[in-house]
């Protein structure tokens, strides 16, 4: 899949390329890209004041396409679900202070997708539900401005919010 973009996380820009490497592990996101003309499906996480593509990490075992399928499901409450195309891939090296790593390796596969125009009910995990996360249809240049006015404003903001606010400027330049 083509690499959109790859980024290195601020606070981790004094390590070099080996020490990056040395101190990660790697982890495999899938995100769905789900378009009604200019209307976006997209998570709105309360906590981070943000807007994010759907989708999270592919657990061991799973294939991308499937974990994919999973988490829109969880996350949103898709049906009848349908991958029509690759879109790209985000890499990201984050901080990560668990399981005896530094740092996150994480790649973030996106997938244009279809589903069915209802929405069923979501599975959210505990931490999902507790930071306010919640399913939503909105103009997708609403949530990129929603996002930047975010980025610059908020003391909360999330580490995932430039990559999102990057990829919806990659799906309005490439697919409306």
């Amino acid at each position: 899949m083509r690499l959109l973009k790859s980024t290195v996380h601020a606070d981790l820009s004094h390590l070099t390329a080996a020490e990056l490497t040395a101190k990660s592990f790697h982890r495999q996101a899938a995100r769905g890209i789900i378009l009604k003309g200019e209307e976006i499906l997209m998570l709105y996480t309360e906590r981070y004041h943000d807007y994010s593509i759907p989708g999270g990490g592919v657990d061991e075992g799973e294939d991308i396409q499937s974990g994919l399928i999973r988490e829109l499901e969880e996350e949103t409450g898709a049906q009848h679900i349908e991958i029509i195309s690759e879109f790209g891939r985000y890499e990201e090296f984050r901080p990560w202070n668990r399981e005896g790593f530094e740092v996150v390796h994480m790649d973030s596969f996106c997938f244009v997708c279809d589903i069915h125009a209802e929405l069923g009910e979501t599975k959210l995990e505990a931490h999902e539900i507790q930071n306010g996360m919640t399913p939503v249809w909105i103009n997708i240049h609403q949530a990129i401005a929603h996002n930047e006015h975010t980025i610059a404003n908020s003391p909360k903001k999330g580490m995932s919010i430039e990559r999102e606010t990057f990829l919806l400027k990659q799906i309005v330049a490439e697919l409306l």
